[in-house]
Parts: C-alpha cells; sequence; structure tokens
C-alpha cells in the first residue's frame, strides 16, 4: 500500500467541495498522516494488561439538590445511524419499539419527564448525519417542550473512502453517495467545534453532557454518577459493563503497560494473534457501554491545548466501496470511536454500571426481547429489565426469516411473546408465532417438513 501527498490533497478539496469544516479536515488529515506513516491502529496485547477493579456505581450516594446539579446538564444522543442492517431506509431512531413509541418518542420523554422530576432546564441535543436530520427532527417537533436554549442537534461530518490500492478518494458515478462514509462516532468532537454547539453549551452554562447511542434506552441520565463525577473533578467518564459470552466482540476497556492508563480496544484495532486473548471475557472484564459523560470545559480547554484536535486511536476499517459488491472496489475508512478518549484526557476515568444501564438494539434479536416483557417501562419511560431478571434473554432467530425487519414482522405479526421467564429462545427455519404465546427456560423452535411453521395462538414453549 503506498501513499502520498496528491492523495492527500485530492481528498482535502474533495472535502472543502463539498463543504466539510475545516476542524473535521484537520481530523482527517491528521488521521491520514498517520495511515501514510504505517499506522495500523492495532493495539497488541503485549502493550495492554486487564483491569481488575473499577468504582461502582452502584455503591454511589444519592443526590440531595438535583437541581442545582442537573441545571448545567444536557442529555446528547448519537442519531446517525440509518437501520440498513435490518433493512430499513431510514433513521433507526424512528423504529417502533413499544406501543407505538419510537427510540426518539422514549427519549424525549425520559428528558422531558426527569425535567419536570426536577425542574432543571436538560437539553436533549442529538448529533444526527445528513441521512437522519430531516425526518429525526419532524418526529421530535411533536414535543414542542423539548425547546431549550441550545438548538435540538447539530450534524455530524463525512469524510472521503480512500482506495486501497493507492490511497486516493474513491470515484463511484455509479452511485456518488457512496464515496463518503461516515468517520466513526468519534467525529463527536470535531463536530461539537465545528457546529458552534460546544460553544453555545458553555455561553449558556451548560458544564456536562451525558452522551448515548439513541439505540440504547437503558442509557438514562443518573444524578448520582453526574454528582459524583462534579465532586471527583473527573473531565471524562466511560461506562463500563460486566462482560459476557454475548460482548465477546465488542470494545474493551484495557491499560497501557507504558503509563497505567486507560485504553479502549476494539476488535478491528487488534491483531489477528491477539483476537482469541480480546475475546477472553474472563481476562479483559469490562466492556464500553458507550455511555460517556463529558466535562465541556475540560474538552474545550484540550481541545485548545491540542489545536482543535483530539489524537484519537485511529481505527481502520476496510470495505468496498459499494457494501452490497464485494467485487466493487476495495477502500479504506479511516474512522475513531468517542470512547477511545479515555486514553487520550488526562484524568479520564471508567466506572462499572449493572448491565440494565445496556440495552442495545442493534439486530432483530435485540427488538424481540426489547418489545417483550422482559423488558418494562417505567412511568418515566425508564427502560429496564423486569423483576427478577438479571440480564436479557438469549436470542438467535434465523437470519434468513428475520433479518431484515418486514420478515420479522411478518412472523410476530401479532407480537412479541412473553420472554420473561425465557433464558434463551433458538428459532430455525420458517417459523410464525401466534398471539399470547409463552416462552419460558430454554427453547428450540425448528421449522418442520418444507412448509412454513405457526407457532398457535396462546401456546406455552418450555425446553
Amino acid at each position: 500500500m503506498s501513499g502520498n501527498d496528491s492523495g492527500l490533497r485530492a481528498s482535502v478539496e474533495k472535502m472543502r467541495a463539498e463543504g466539510v469544516s475545516e476542524p473535521a479536515i484537520a481530523t482527517f488529515s491528521e488521521l491520514y498522516g498517520r495511515l501514510v506513516a504505517g499506522d495500523t491502529g492495532l493495539v497488541p496485547e503485549a502493550e495492554i494488561e486487564p483491569v481488575e477493579r473499577l468504582p461502582d456505581a452502584d455503591e454511589l450516594e444519592p443526590v440531595e439538590d438535583v437541581r442545582a446539579i442537573l441545571d448545567q446538564a444536557i442529555v446528547l444522543r448519537l442519531n446517525g445511524g440509518l437501520g440498513t442492517s435490518m433493512g430499513l431506509a431510514g433513521p433507526k431512531s424512528l423504529l417502533e419499539v413499544r406501543d407505538g413509541l419510537t427510540f426518539l418518542d422514549i427519549v424525549a420523554r425520559q428528558v422531558l419527564a426527569l425535567r419536570e422530576r426536577t425542574g432543571a432546564r436538560l437539553p436533549l441535543v442529538l448529533m444526527n448525519s445528513f441521512s437522519t436530520r430531516e425526518p429525526s427532527l419532524e418526529r421530535l417537533a411533536r414535543y414542542p417542550q423539548l425547546a431549550a436554549d441550545v438548538p435540538l442537534d447539530f450534524v455530524q461530518h463525512k469524510e472521503p473512502k480512500l482506495r486501497a490500492d493507492d490511497l486516493r478518494p474513491v470515484s463511484w458515478p455509479a452511485d456518488p453517495a457512496l464515496e463518503w462514509a461516515p468517520p466513526g462516532h468519534g467525529d463527536l468532537y470535531p463536530a461539537l467545534v465545528s457546529s458552534g454547539m460546544l460553544d453555545a453549551l458553555l455561553e449558556r452554562g451548560y458544564r456536562w453532557a451525558f452522551v448515548a447511542n439513541v439505540d440504547n434506552l437503558g442509557a438514562t441520565l443518573d444524578p448520582r454518577i453526574l454528582a459524583w463525577i462534579a465532586r471527583e473533578e473527573i473531565p471524562f467518564l466511560m461506562e463500563v459493563a460486566d462482560r459476557t459470552p454475548a460482548d465477546r466482540k465488542g470494545g474493551h476497556l484495557a491499560r497501557r503497560r507504558a503509563d497505567g492508563g486507560l485504553v479502549l480496544r476494539e476488535i478491528a484495532q487488534t491483531p489477528e494473534a491477539d483476537l482469541d486473548a480480546f475475546q477472553d471475557v474472563e481476562r479483559h472484564r469490562y466492556f464500553n457501554t458507550n455511555n460517556l459523560w463529558l466535562d465541556l470545559r475540560a474538552l474545550a480547554a484540550e481541545l485548545r491545548r491540542r489545536d482543535g484536535i483530539l489524537p484519537l486511536p485511529m481505527i481502520v476499517n476496510r470495505k468496498t466501496v459499494d457494501p452490497r459488491d464485494p467485487e466493487s472496489p476495495a477502500v479504506i475508512q479511516l474512522e475513531t470511536a468517542m470512547g477511545a478518549a479515555i486514553g487520550v484526557v488526562p484524568g479520564a476515568a471508567a466506572l462499572r454500571v449493572p448491565r440494565r444501564r445496556f440495552a442495545p438494539v442493534k439486530t432483530t434479536n435485540d427488538l424481540l426481547a426489547l418489545r417483550s416483557d422482559a423488558y418494562a417501562v417505567s412511568d418515566a419511560f425508564e427502560v429496564g429489565l423486569a423483576p427478577g431478571r438479571s440480564g436479557p434473554p438469549v436470542i438467535d432467530l434465523d437470519d434468513r426469516y428475520y433479518k431484515r425487519l418486514a420478515d420479522f414482522e411478518a412472523r410476530f405479526a401479532d407480537g412479541a411473546p412473553s420472554l420473561v421467564g425465557c433464558d434463551e429462545l433458538t428459532v430455525e427455519g420458517d417459523v410464525a408465532f401466534g398471539a399470547r404465546v409463552v416462552v419460558r427456560g430454554r427453547v428450540r423452535v425448528a421449522q418442520e417438513g418444507p412448509q412454513a411453521r405457526r407457532i398457535p395462538d396462546g401456546a406455552v414453549l418450555e425446553g
């Protein structure tokens, strides 16, 4: 692989022509320079060691004066994703989750309920993409009471995909939109700056931001965590949870052997020889929930100190320009993870949180669990595991019949089965579920013969 100044110049010219901001261009240029210099972005096992113990959120003290601390906080949700992996064409956040409510509806109602309970300002701010902005803001127009003294959203950047053979921006006339890629959610930091959102928040007296993915409804602003951060003057905090076998491919927390600092390692940053160690959940015990807390003053100061660039570890994502066409040209996408700031910001810390604060929906397996009675929704629209459950049921639906939302909906047309007593549900083949089906224990359901199978109304499946 070779790279040269002409590839970078062509990329920068393309970004400027598209109206991409200078902070984003500077960040991309810094990553490009590292790539050309031979930086692979890999974090070998020999350079890190496991994290043995962390402060625990369940041991934090309650907060007496909630209003005072919340008045300086915002809720920031990442809302840039399209539900393409589930066959959706629009924002994933507009997918119906429960009782006619989408992710965005529930997040908006969570914020409004906390405002009503505490009297705090507490703005909701979205980081949208160009693809999600218009439909998402249209949905939130149903909640005029969300209006605050800062804008409701800002837009993340985009960057050119690079040809893997010469590191020049790829050209794809068949669909020019595919020439661009999101730069990963590490783009949060330059986008906060270039949009003017960071300055606007600081000018209006906001100091802390609670950041989470919009599809993680378990992530709500906990005043106890915020008060602890303020008291300890922690500039950056990552919430981590205990890893299980289901989390073995997710980014984990570790310590650098060189200086003892915390670091986040993603699977794309792991050498192939170290994949077994990466996926060893007994060795690396904590995974990144992507629930983060930012001291906005500290972030602004750190960005000033570093000339506007937060040098996050690079993730080299290798794909084809058209992800649906493996024969299309091979490309590189330069990405960063926002959680990787834990290894960059001095004084950054991590906090162990209970599993209930992590309930993302990445697949229809997750969606089925969330729609079922394995989860409960409180009057404050907080979504959590039903009483008595320590974790979600393990669900494995046959990708041939359930991966796409339309196919999934057709086979659960009468609603999700009861899963509150389910440990595992595996479905093999084409199986449709009737109304009021109950699943208990560990259950495997398979198609019988060439015809699709239907589980009758009111059936109880036990294993």
